[in-house]
């Protein structure tokens, strides 16, 4: 199949910038290999070679802009390895890999070998699940298949009722996680110290009767790997507390459906309203299950029915999900992640808040503290999804310099104080670089909204210098120059509009005006001046506030709350 040729170019006249953007472009070249005989993926890198569910769909959707073909494989991947169940696999190994240690004749346990396809699946973990959404959106880069998008909404449907299948155990309507791999979170202390298996092959829980014994020496090293490592006693089973209703396993559940329904409507299956009605049910369920308006945050529960107090940056997860209504996502943000004594720390979202017991900054590929690259990655969408681009800018001002600093290296995080950065190998990390390039398109340059039909224009104002940003699509070619405080756009050559820099203007895939959004962080902004032909409008623009150009007269639309009760130099 032949793809659009699309591609990005950055020039500024902030040099530490231009040397961060010249260096993530030519480290994440390094991600792409030969993956089969046929297909290119783009790996995760930094020390993983492989294309795991949580973190490649989600990398190879923001790679889609530079390359379409290995974009679309990353997602393809995950549809050549569902199990006949309906299971996904959590990671994906190229057949190159499986040869060299004998797995193509023997598989290890919870791994499949594929030979029509020579891939490797692993199902010994879930790895998290951010599919749906990445899958949907190349369905639109790529020209509307009509064939993917069938077969992706059958390895949703089917993927989604393995779920509720095998993991309410207790049938209580909260789906669980079993093992520390499930959600991604390795090594963390919120599970190792509850004796969470660390990686869990079965279709039956722990604790049932058929499970693993940790008091037997060989199923402890093979499954309780984490506690083995640290020299940690094994645990009696009834020591073993999980299955966890889980936060994040609802999440995946809600957005494999939410996505089911935009599918329907693109295929006009008359299924649309149902799967919107199957979203919002486990929606609802997380709310009476896990929500607690006193703390406004989410709570895991233990097998017992014990809630799991510590705060952690798993509910930024569940905004990447789409999971949380907009009243939950405000409150999170102003009460949570916007503040210094949690996760507002001076390289900000350590994945437990710093206040908590078990936070610990613990080097290594290790989610009890040290803020992820790849947490950084989620956090974009987290926001955009609740209209809080403005805290997106926030998150770039802080993640940019950082990396400047650390010589312009991506690893896998960053010590939540000192900024040091720490993983397998000292360069490379996919989600670190995908996260840096992202948030200088949300700053400094565009963005393709392709689901939507929309670009985005955005140049952040005191930063990033006077800068040229182009980014192709097929016979496409958009720009935004900015110099001098203001910023042009053009199509093809045609110029569409010119802005005075601090804010993002969107527009539809022809350059027709529709918004402007509040990017600025700061709540005193000078006023908006936009000229698109022989019109010019002035308006005031606070942050996240969303201002129609459709009329005459500017229209706020909508507007995020963008109002916390800490000092400004905090935030």
């Amino acid at each position: 199949m032949k793809y659009s040729p699309t591609g990005v170019s950055f020039h500024t006249s902030d040099a530490n910038l231009q040397r961060l953007y010249d260096a993530a472009e030519a480290s994440l070249l390094g991600n792409i290999v030969q993956f089969t005989p046929t297909l290119k993926a783009l790996v995760e890198g930094g020390g993983y070679p492989n294309v795991w569910i949580e973190t490649q769909p989600m990398g190879g959707e923001m790679y889609a802009k530079r390359n379409l073909e290995v974009a679309l494989n990353n997602q393809i991947f995950f549809l050549l390895g569902q199990r006949a169940d309906g299971r996904l696999p959590g990671m994906v190994v190229r057949g190159s890999t499986a040869r060299e240690h004998g797995h193509d004749k023997q598989p290890p346990e919870g791994m499949v070998w594929i030979p029509e396809h020579d891939l490797l699946a692993s199902f010994e973990m879930f790895q998290g699940y951010c599919f749906p959404d990445p899958a949907w959106r190349m369905y639109f880069w790529t020209g509307k298949d009509r064939a993917y998008l069938s077969k992706l909404h059958d390895a949703l449907e089917k993927h989604d009722a393995y779920l509720w299948r095998t993991r309410d155990s207790d049938g209580d309507g909260l789906l669980e996680t079993w093992c520390v791999w499930d959600t991604g979170e390795d090594a963390c202390s919120r599970l190792v110290m509850r004796n969470a298996p660390t990686r869990w092959p079965f279709d039956f829980p722990p604790g049932s009767e058929q499970a693993p014994d940790p008091l037997d020496p060989s199923d402890f090293k093979r499954y309780w790997i984490d506690l083995d490592i640290e020299k940690l006693p094994p645990p009696t089973r009834e020591e073993v507390l999980v299955p966890f209703a889980s936060m994040d396993v609802m999440a995946y559940s809600f957005e494999g459906r939410a996505t089911l329904a935009k599918i329907a409507h693109e295929l006009g299956n008359g299924r649309e309203a149902y799967w919107q009605e199957q979203a919002e049910e486990v929606r609802q369920r997380l709310i009476q299950g896990l929500w607690d308006p006193e703390r406004s945050a989410c709570f895991d529960r233990d097998r017992t029915g014990k809630r799991l107090e510590e705060l952690i940056h798993n509910n930024l997860r569940c905004m990447w999900y789409g999971v949380f209504t907009q009243e939950m996502a405000d409150a999170f943000i102003r009460r949570h992640l916007l503040n210094p004594a949690e996760f507002w720390t001076p390289v900000p979202l350590p994945s437990i808040a710093v206040n908590e017991p078990l936070y610990g900054s613990i080097p290594g590929n290790n989610w009890s503290g040290q803020p992820m690259g790849l947490t950084y990655q989620r956090a974009i969408r987290a926001l955009e999804n609740y209209g809080h681009h403005a805290e997106v800018s926030l998150l770039g001002q802080k993640l940019l310099p950082v990396l400047i600093l650390n010589g312009c290296t991506f690893q896998q995080q960053l010590e939540t104080f000192a900024g040091t950065s720490s993983g397998l190998v000292p360069d490379g990390y996919g989600p670190m670089i995908l996260a840096a390039l992202e948030y200088i398109s949300r700053l400094h340059g565009i963005h393709l909204d392709v689901a939507n039909d929309r670009v985005w224009w955005s140049a952040l104002r005191g930063s990033g210098g006077d800068f040229t940003y182009t980014q192709r699509w097929g016979e496409r070619t958009f720009t935004l120059d900015r110099a001098g405080g203001r910023v042009r756009a053009r199509l093809n050559g045609r110029e569409l509009f010119i802005c005075t820099d601090g804010a993002r203007v969107v527009t539809d895939l022809e350059g027709a005006i529709q918004e402007v959004v509040g990017i600025q962080p700061e709540i005193e902004n000078p006023d908006t001046a936009l000229t698109a032909g022989d019109r010019t409008w002035f308006f005031s623009l606070k942050p996240n506030q969303v201002v129609s150009i459709t009329n005459d007269q500017p229209k706020i639309l909508r507007a995020a709350p963008f109002n916390y009760p800490y000092a400004g130099e905090t935030i």
